[in-house]
Order: C-alpha cells, then structure tokens, then sequence
C-alpha cells in the first residue's frame, strides 16, 4: 500500500528516542513487528527509511520508534509536528505476531518497539508475553512497567542475555520467539535462544 499519512503526534520515550504516532489509511493492516516505508525530502534530496510498527495493532493509528541516531532522516522524523504530511509504503515483513499463545521476544536498542508492540497484542488476546530488552540506556520504560503489571516477565538488560532467555523459554506449547535487532545483538540472541533449547524458528528481524 502506498499512501500519505498525517502525524498525530511524536513524543519523547526515552533518551534521544521519540515514538512517532500517524493516522492509519483506510485498509491499512499492519501487524506488530511488521515494518513501513517513509519517504520524504531531507536536505534536498527525496530519501526512504524503513521503521517498525511498534503498536499493538493498527486500528485508526499507528505508531513508530524512532531513534536519533539514525541521521538525518531520524531527525526530520522526530521535527514533525500535528498535522504534517509523510508517503509512506507497507506494511512489509513476515515475522510479526500471529496469535501465538506465549510470546518470547529478544530485542537490542532499537528492537523495543516491536518488543512493547507484541507484548501488549499479546497480552490484549489473553496470552502470556516475555520481554529480554539489551540497550544501556532503555527507551519506552512506562510501556515496559505496565507489561510488568500486566503479568509479562520483562527483563532489561546492559549486558548478556543468555541467563535472561534461558528464563524466558518455557518449551510450553505454542511458544514463539521473536527477535528484533542489529547484526550482533541478532547472533547473540539466537545464541541464546539456541543454549535454552528453544526447538522452533524464531521469526528474526535483523536491522542490519
């Protein structure tokens, strides 16, 4: 789907983090974990980055994570303001929640926001969630204290997650993993994943 959407808002969720909410086009079906396209002009130039839906579903709105540190573009992202317009192209991407019944979801920095995403929809279809969350400086914590609340086991992390995904992984019936994250964190995780005994395919998202 193609389509040009309006910004409902961007707000700060952490540092030099901001999540970025647009109206949802009509027919848009996005699912947590799946990703879009945005395409504007930066500096002059028409440019497109790819960014993870990172609400629980996509019903009148959806939302992005956005970090700062992805250049310019992340900037022009974070400057937007009510109102203001961006072309935009998906959703894309076949490793996203289908329903599962336990939700094990391994995400490092950016990896957040589909992490709090499928955990909340989730939770919302009356399933079990777990969250093993690597970044020394975690965005999106009001999100990840209410899963805590709502009976998710969340665990952050500025160091290994072997022992946190070792706690994790269940082997319960209809349990599936998800991770979301750059190259490095991605090993580590299946690593992990992998040492716990985890059995199925995980659904991996790798940022690059």
């Amino acid at each position: 789907m193609d389509a040009t959407v309006a910004v409902r808002s961007v707000a700060e969720v952490g540092p030099d983090t901001v999540a970025v909410t647009l109206d949802s086009p009509d027919g848009f079906d996005g699912k947590p974990g799946q990703f879009v396209r945005f395409t504007a002009v930066v500096g002059g130039e028409e440019e497109s980055r790819f960014y993870t839906i990172s609400s629980p579903d996509t019903e009148g709105s959806f939302e992005t994570t956005v970090g700062l540190d992805g250049g310019d573009f992340a900037a022009h992202l974070a400057g937007l303001s009510e109102g203001d317009e961006i072309e935009m192209t998906g959703p894309f991407g076949d490793d996203y929640y289908e329903g599962e019944s336990r939700a094990v979801v391994l995400a490092g920095g950016p990896g957040v926001g589909p992490a709090v995403a499928i955990a909340e929809a989730a939770l919302a279809a009356g399933n079990e969630a777990a969250v093993v969350y690597r970044d020394g400086e975690p965005a999106h914590g009001e999100r990840l204290d209410d899963l805590r609340e709502r009976g998710a086991s969340v665990v952050i992390a500025d160091g290994p997650i072997a022992d946190a995904v070792a706690a994790a992984v269940t082997g319960a019936d209809g349990e599936q993993a998800f991770v979301y994250g750059f190259a490095d964190f991605v090993d580590e995780a299946v690593a992990a994943l992998e040492a716990a005994g985890y059995a199925g395919d995980a659904k991996v998202e790798n940022f690059g």
